[in-house]
């Protein structure tokens, strides 16, 4: 079983940035897309931002000019920019990773994201 590791969440202002990472105990060529997604208190989870083998990206309309996703292959390592964050951008965020030859989908533990007005 891949594991995913998330970091970079905290506290910021509205207006703030922040960059989450994803780092996969194996390689992410594996991977046939990874991507983050992220659950509000009392909400269901919400798909932000992918990115798939072959590096085209697909984001929530929520998050669209703000945040980036981007992966470095050489680090086995996803990454979510998140920019001029807005209070309902308040959630923890989790990675995801889809391996299509195995059928099978990995989540990370998730990392908290907490913008204050």
């Amino acid at each position: 079983q891949v594991q995913l590791v998330e970091s970079g969440g905290g506290l910021v202002q509205t207006g703030g940035s922040l960059r989450l990472s994803c780092g996969a105990s194996g390689s992410i060529f594996s991977f046939n897309y990874m991507g983050w997604y992220r659950q509000a208190p009392g909400k269901q989870r919400e798909l932000v931002a992918i990115i798939t083998s072959g590096g085209n990206t697909n984001y929530a309309d929520s998050v669209k000019g703000r945040f980036t996703i981007s992966r470095d292959n050489a680090k086995n390592t996803v990454y979510l920019q998140l920019n001029s964050l807005k209070p309902e951008d308040t959630a923890v965020y989790f990675c995801y990773a889809w391996e299509q030859a195995q059928k099978r989908g990995s989540w990370g533990q998730g990392t908290q994201v907490t913008v204050s007005s």
